[in-house]
């Protein structure tokens, strides 16, 4: 009986450190945070090339709060702003026109099953454009509903530029403001099975509220379109491969889409690998 008590008491002398330290325990942090790294043969904005089919490296980062609300940032290289002529090319300026980032926050909540998707996105493109160029930089409002694996999204301009197209463009005139530029697009991602590769579709169109597209210059707008595949494997490893298009083709191409003497909206196919931390 004695061995026996003292068996018991040993036993529970070990245990109960465990039951310290499991009351020590740090609570879960409201927050969360993830990043991703990306390489992509291209950069492709809204069915248009950034980076002239070359290669693209991307990065960002997300931090969100139970709550609901995000902050986010994310960037690229580009070179549309360069061949385009809108900043400047040479040693002096070699940074210049070529990196975007965007700055983003929101509100995301759910509500009988429909996802909810409330924000504000600022693209910025640091170093100093040439004379007579309109501001590439760009603030958007935007807005998604989600069931399932389809989306819906707005995106309305609410800054006096869009991407180049602004009040210098049309120097004398007053009606050339960009406020009321909206993207909507229609997004599908479509899990295969138990495959692990998921098919992505895409349709959005471009509208924008340029006064110029009533004097000489045909409007800029335009419709494209993507139909891709993504497989994801152990440790956040994702790639895939998409193929875009848009309808940019006669006069709108030559007088606004045609950078590098190549037309960005043309036809392409785009391969990419992407690790999330």
């Amino acid at each position: 009986m004695r061995k026996s008590l003292i068996t018991i008491a040993v036993l529970g002398a070990l245990a109960a450190p465990s039951f310290v330290f499991a009351a020590d325990a740090a609570p879960a942090s409201d927050f969360t945070a993830s990043y991703n790294v990306g390489l992509f043969s291209q950069y492709i904005f809204r069915g248009l090339t950034q980076t002239n089919n070359k290669a693209a490296l991307q990065g960002g980062f997300d931090v969100s709060h139970k709550s609901g609300l995000y902050i986010g940032g994310w960037s690229s290289n580009v070179s549309w702003l360069r061949d385009n002529a809108s900043y400047p090319v040479g040693p002096v300026y070699s940074s210049g026109g070529s990196l975007e980032i965007d700055l983003y926050g929101g509100f995301k909540t759910e509500v009988q099953g429909i996802g909810i998707d409330l924000g504000a996105l600022q693209y910025y493109y640091p170093g100093a454009r040439n004379v007579g160029f309109d501001k590439a930089n760009t603030t958007e409002l935007y807005g998604a509903l989600s069931y399932g694996w389809v989306q819906a999204k707005i995106s309305g301009v609410v800054s006096k530029d869009a991407w180049g197209f602004g009040k210098k463009y049309n120097a004398g005139t007053n009606g050339d403001d960009e406020r009321g530029t909206y993207y909507a697009e229609l997004n599908a991602n479509i899990p295969l099975a138990d495959t692990g590769i998921t098919a992505l579709l895409h349709v959005g169109r471009q509208e924008f509220n340029q006064a110029r597209a009533n004097f000489t210059v045909p409007d800029a707008s335009y419709t494209d379109w993507k139909v891709g595949l993504t497989k994801g494997f152990d440790g956040g490893v994702n790639v895939g491969a998409f193929y875009t298009d848009t309808n940019i083709s006669g006069a709108n191409a030559t007088n606004n889409w045609t950078y590098a003497n190549k037309n960005i909206g043309d036809s392409t196919g785009t391969v990419f690998v992407q690790k999330t931390f």
